[in-house]
This record gives structure tokens, C-alpha cells and sequence, in this order.
């Protein structure tokens, strides 16, 4: 099972999101942002196999942080979630092979299946 990164300024969809994924055997660090998300990544003696993460977040956004993250991380997983279908066009900047964008509102089901697809 993967180790993800989970960053998302909304509280409730954080929860929501662990909850699910955790259901699925995968450990899962939270974040509120994308500025702390960045910590976690840079300064974790754990690897992370998955960064999942809300495109819009104040400071940081969600493609910035992923930009970064697989800067820094070239083998990282991506799955960007955003309610704003217009702002997951700034992914395609992205040189990922393993990214994956879901639009919110999205079911469980559809988080499980986003991050199954990027750790195939």
C-alpha cells in the first residue's frame, strides 16, 4: 500500500478523503495547505509514494505544490481534486506520467479509484 500526502484546506474534506483511503490500506499524512504540505514532503524521513491534493488552497496551490513536489520527487504519484474544472488546465504543465485529476464534488469510490490508478 502507498503512503500519501493529502493537503486540502477544507476540514471536512480532508476527513472524508483519510477516511477513505485509509479504509484502503494506505497510510495518509494530512495537510491544510500547501505550504505545510511542502514541509511534510521535504522534511519527512518517510517516503511518499502519493501527493493528493486540492487545486485551490490559499498560499500555495494545489499545481504549484505538485510542480514542486515532483521537482523534488521525480517518482511521486499525483492526484490534483479541484471543484473548478478550469483550474485543472494548469496541470497539463505538469510532465507527469502518473497524474490524475477528479473534479469535485467526487464520491469515495472515485478518490479510491483516482489514487489505484496512479499506483498501478
Amino acid at each position: 500500500m502507498a503512503t500519501i500526502l493529502l493537503a486540502d484546506d477544507d476540514a471536512a474534506v480532508r476527513e472524508l478523503v483519510k477516511r477513505a483511503l485509509t479504509a484502503e490500506g494506505h497510510t495518509v499524512h494530512v495537510t491544510q495547505d500547501g505550504n505545510e504540505a511542502l514541509d511534510v514532503l521535504n522534511a519527512s524521513g518517510t517516503a511518499i509514494d502519493v501527493l493528493v491534493s486540492d487545486v485551490d488552497m490559499p498560499g500555495l496551490d494545489g499545481v504549484s505544490l505538485a510542480m514542486q513536489a515532483q521537482a523534488s520527487k521525480p517518482a511521486i504519484a499525483i492526484v490534483l481534486m479541484s471543484g473548478f474544472s478550469d483550474q485543472l488546465e494548469r496541470s497539463k504543465e505538469l510532465s507527469q506520467v502518473r497524474l490524475k485529476s477528479i473534479t469535485k464534488p467526487f464520491t469515495l469510490d472515485q478518490i479510491k479509484q483516482a489514487v489505484r490508478a496512479v499506483t498501478r
